[in-house]
């Protein structure tokens, strides 16, 4: 009879823990009718701890009334994990599960700021970037379709990535994201902004939205679109093709009192035709439904209290946040 200790245990990952929620993803969505919408967020997890090192860095935070000798705020780097998750969301707000979900953590931290004082962050490749979990997550989510036309990808600005259009295109799936630049469009002498700038106001739209306090409240908003040919940053332009997509651009008429004004300028790749003010609108419909995701992490850090844990390595957090994930879904559902 073995004693204990005399065979060692492999560890768990959270691959393991969330393999068998992914696959029942994959059975509700066969079961879905028609398009599913996989929301796609990144969010922290922060902890203090005495060894920071055994979990890894996710940013600095300026000291409050603390100055170094030069006069400049001293900070201290936060200790905690970053995920990206993935959610299957019918049209009718059903949440079907989580489709892929990816952690990491920094062994150090230098902030955007200061790469781009050394380097042209476009021309460094997506694949050494934190921005490939955004392709990890769309080509491991398009895999549980078993039609990818039916899936698409919605993201906030942070998913203006221009490698990510392309994989959705190589997939055979679709996306719907809020853009943060001004991409070179036409022949390379315009931007977009430039050319929406000269479409007149397709629309009206009214969405229901929530205020800073959480009170119902609606919106009417002004839309424009026009499909464009869009060119990659000039320093990828060798490596990805140009993309003739629908811009969709939405700002609120007046000024709301208790929350920020409404403009979205959307960028889509979808099998409608957007020509026609009923396509923008579906789709200003879909992205209105982003705001699930955050609400998924919300109950990830308020209802299960991830961020309470007093576990000290970045494995065994990991994996009881893969647990949390797979309740959270309950609870969400």
């Amino acid at each position: 009879m073995p004693r204990l200790g005399e065979y060692q245990v492999e560890r768990v990952s959270e691959a393991d823990i969330l393999s068998g929620h992914f696959k029942s993803t994959r059975e509700r969505i066969a079961a879905a009718k028609g398009p599913v919408l996989v929301l796609h967020d990144t969010t922290e997890f922060t902890y203090q701890r005495e060894r920071p090192d055994l979990i890894g860095m996710i940013k600095r935070i300026p000291k409050s009334r603390s100055r170094r000798l030069d006069g400049k705020p001293q900070t201290y780097t936060t200790c905690g994990i970053l995920m990206h998750s993935s959610l299957a969301v019918t049209l009718e707000r059903l949440p079907l599960g989580l489709s892929a979900v990816k952690f990491w953590t920094r062994k150090k931290f230098r902030g955007v700021a200061a790469l781009r004082r050394e380097v042209n962050l476009t021309r460094i490749p997506i694949e050494t970037k934190e921005s490939i979990r955004w392709l990890e997550n769309l080509k491991q989510s398009t895999e549980l379709f078993e039609k990818p036309s039916q899936c698409i990808h919605i993201g906030d600005r942070e998913a203006d990535i221009y490698e990510l259009f392309c994989a959705a295109q190589e997939v055979g799936t679709h996306f719907l994201v809020r853009t943060c630049v001004s991409r070179l469009a036409g022949d390379g002498d315009h931007t977009v902004a430039t050319i929406m700038d000269e479409v007149v106001v397709k629309g009206l739209h009214r969405i229901e939205v929530q205020e800073s306090k959480g009170n119902p409240d609606q919106a009417v908003l002004e839309i424009r679109y026009r499909k464009i040919r869009i060119l990659p940053a000039i320093g990828k332009q060798s490596r990805y093709p140009a993309l003739t997509l629908t811009v969709i651009h939405a700002d609120e008429r007046g000024a709301p009192k208790n929350r920020k004004k409404i403009e979205w300028k959307l960028l889509t790749a979808d099998r409608s035709s957007g020509a026609i003010a009923r396509d923008a609108i579906e789709k200003l419909e879909w992205y209105s439904l982003r705001w699930k995701i955050e609400v998924f992490h919300k109950i990830l850090k308020s209802g299960c209290r991830a961020e309470d844990s007093q576990l000290r390595t970045a494995q065994r957090l990991t994996n009881l946040i893969s647990v949390f994930c797979i309740v959270s879904w309950r609870i969400f559902g």
